[in-house]
């Protein structure tokens, strides 16, 4: 038998079409979580749903299941939401229907993450059974139904609710779909920050055949935009890329040919590395709008309160125990990356260290989202060799 066809006692395949069959669209639970509790709780893991609540956001459920008492506690963490499956017509089978074909099991989720959740499901499963209480430590599961939403009422405020209860996180593997081309080829180990602004160019609306009594602000506009990417903000270091700014939006508002508009508006995104916190970039940002504008260009810049800062989880032991179990199940030396977007890592590393590993993603997202039945039965055996070496090196 091999690696990739590693048995498991708990069937995560079926716990992923279960899953998969819960139509759990942001910000609804659909079932998912439901299914989880009552799986969870059959084995012995005592499990808490938590509906947390904020104002203008809708109500989440999320849940946390835990089996042991003692420390240390590893956490497999993840999301059970899904984003809209789009016109279900354009799909080979029904996005919730969780049909296997051809060794592949098709859903929205089956990715993205309802495949990595069920491998871990059935990881934790497998080892409360074979340990009972004689497992060295804790294993545990946080699930949030608000990751593909705002992120306002998941991840981030269990988490408090956790510190609230005394209840501590030693390392977490957060389940996301980390892979690149093959399963195992890729680990995240830390993540770009994230600031979002808006800049404002005020002129003077008018008539375009009286330019002179008017003051149009796209030319001074086009100056500043040139001004934010014309110089790179850095060229990376060892553990992350260079950060990237992106004009997302340039707005002006106006359907007319012969009116000069009163402003124009352009929206940007920032990804950055650990060169920078979100405090250093907006005044990096502002210095350089300054500098472009002089006197000859009237401006304003506001950038979003929810940033996020980069993060890394250095190599050693832990990260080295996770690349080791994902070595010896795919034969693959994962790649330290720090790429990519944003996930709900950004909140645990607060917390504990923690790194991403999961399925392969290129099809999360897309109509037919697919991922090979034997891929989740592999990722359970690397979850369960990441608990197995987890417990050697840091039980009690």
């Amino acid at each position: 038998m091999s690696a990739l066809e590693a048995p498991s006692a708990a069937d995560p395949v079926e716990i992923a079409r279960a899953l998969i069959r819960c139509p759990s669209v942001t910000p609804e639970e659909g079932g998912a979580l439901a299914c989880l509790e009552k799986l969870l709780g059959a084995a012995g893991f005592r499990v808490h749903r938590v509906t947390l609540t904020g104002p203008d956001t809708p109500d989440i459920e999320n849940l946390y299941a835990r089996f042991g008492t003692r420390g240390p506690n590893l956490c497999f963490a993840g999301h059970t939401d899904v984003v809209p499956p789009g016109d279900a017509a354009h799909w080979r089978f029904p996005p919730f229907e969780a049909a296997i074909h051809g060794g592949l099991l098709y859903g929205r989720g089956a990715v993205d993450m309802k495949g990595g959740v069920a491998a871990f499901v059935a990881a934790a499963l497998d080892l409360a059974a074979e340990h009972g209480d004689r497992l060295p430590g804790s294993i545990s599961l946080l699930l949030t139904g608000d990751e593909e939403g705002p992120a306002i009422n998941g991840t981030e405020k269990l988490l408090r609710w956790l510190g609230d209860r005394d209840e501590r996180l030693d390392h977490c593997v957060l389940g996301e779909p980390s892979s690149r081309a093959v399963l195992g080829d890729m680990v995240k180990i830390g993540r770009r920050g994230s600031l979002s602004g808006t800049l404002t160019v005020h002129g003077k609306q008018g008539h375009v055949g009286y330019p002179h009594l008017a003051e149009n602000p796209i030319p001074g506009m086009a100056k500043l935009i040139s001004a934010l990417t014309a110089e790179p903000l850095d060229r990376g270091n060892a553990h992350f890329q260079a950060s990237n700014l992106e004009v997302v939006s340039v707005d002006v508002g106006n359907p007319a040919y012969n009116v000069i508009p009163a402003e124009a508006k352009a929206r940007f995104n920032i990804r950055f590395n650990d060169l920078w916190m979100p405090g250093t970039l907006k005044a990096e940002i502002e210095r350089r709008l300054t500098a472009a504008a002089g006197n000859a260009v009237r401006f304003s810049v506001a950038f979003e309160e929810r940033s996020s800062d980069s993060f890394l989880t250095a190599p050693g032991d832990f990260v080295d125990l996770v690349t080791a179990a994902i070595r010896e199940t795919t034969g693959q030396t994962p790649e330290l990356s720090t790429t990519g977007g944003t996930s709900d890592a950004r909140f645990i590393k607060d917390f504990c260290p923690v790194v991403e590993f999961g399925l392969v993603g290129t099809s999360m997202h897309a109509v037919d989202e697919a991922t090979p039945v034997d891929e989740i039965r592999a990722l359970t055996r690397v979850y369960k060799d990441i608990a197995a070496r987890y417990f050697a090196a840091f039980g009690r």
